[in-house]
């Protein structure tokens, strides 16, 4: 894997603002208190995950920096309905009043990159468009358990699937590990450090411009004629009967075209006049 080198030149802005997605179970709160330095979100041992709504939480560091995390419900769980995810979209571009800085995704080395998280991060591309992988890192959880098995980062993700490389080819390979349950204050440190110096490396591949402004505002025009659009379907009262028939009727019609060609094809090879009823 193409490493990253890390870039201590610090942008004069005095805030970053961290948006965390990933399944339940995957260590998405536990890394958000990691980050902040304290229990700032409720994390548990939970494959149905605690976080039910979106939530915001900030740490000032000792260089001044205004840290900001939002920490989302299970976005990449394909049983929530897309409308709760809609509204849940929108309000985090509202909490991050001065701009996305980095969209970091949670996975976790104990579970396998499921089908779910691989069509969100698709999705996640839809909605927010190719520059979104211009702001994205991919976060693993369970440090602890690769350390104990003598594994690096990189070792583990040789054995990832093609999906998944070519997810961290796009964000350029900036993946990294955290150890949450360590209580080892230096490496806490050592582990907020690299990830505030990926943030950094893309902020300045990107001119320092967060997520913002223009980006957000044609973002929020887009659900809102995804919502219009929802709106006018339901207010042409159609039956779901009505549908089926439809949809039957489409079918039958295809069916018919299509064996009215085999029998105009079959007609020309046989010369065979064609009788019209």
């Amino acid at each position: 894997m193409e490493e990253i080198g890390i870039d201590d030149d610090w942008f004069t802005s005095s805030s970053r603002t961290l948006i965390l997605v990933g399944r339940p179970g995957s260590g998405k709160s536990a890394t958000g208190n990691s980050i902040l330095g304290k229990k700032a979100f409720v994390s548990k041992t939970s494959y149905a995950g605690v976080t039910r709504t979106s939530e915001l939480r900030r740490t000032v560091l000792n260089d001044g920096l205004v840290l900001k995390v939002i920490d989302t419900p299970g976005l990449f769980d394909s049983s929530i309905d897309i409308e709760f995810v809609k509204k849940e979209i929108v309000k985090c571009m509202n909490m991050a009043s001065d701009g996305i800085h980095a969209i970091v995704v949670i996975l976790s080395v104990r579970n396998r990159f499921s089908k779910d998280e691989e069509a969100a991060i698709r999705g996640m591309r839809i909605l927010f468009g190719s520059r979104v992988y211009d702001y994205m890192i991919v976060l693993y959880t369970g440090g602890d358990e690769l350390e104990e098995s003598g594994q690096t980062l990189a070792e583990y993700l040789e054995g990832c699937p093609d999906s998944l490389k070519e997810t961290i080819s796009l964000c350029g390979h900036r993946c990294m590990l955290f150890d949450n349950k360590t209580n080892d204050q230096q490496k806490r440190t050592q582990q907020l450090h690299e990830l505030l110096s990926l943030v950094n490396n893309l902020l300045t591949k990107s001119n320092g411009k967060p997520y913002t402004d223009e980006s957000l505002r044609d973002l929020k025009k887009g659900i809102g004629k995804l919502h219009e659009y929802s709106n006018a379907v339901q207010k042409l009262e159609i039956t779901e009967n009505q549908v089926n028939e439809m949809v039957f009727l489409l079918y039958f019609i295809n069916f018919t075209y299509i064996l009215v060609c085999i029998w105009i094809n079959y007609a020309k090879k046989e010369n065979t006049i064609i009788a019209v009823f």
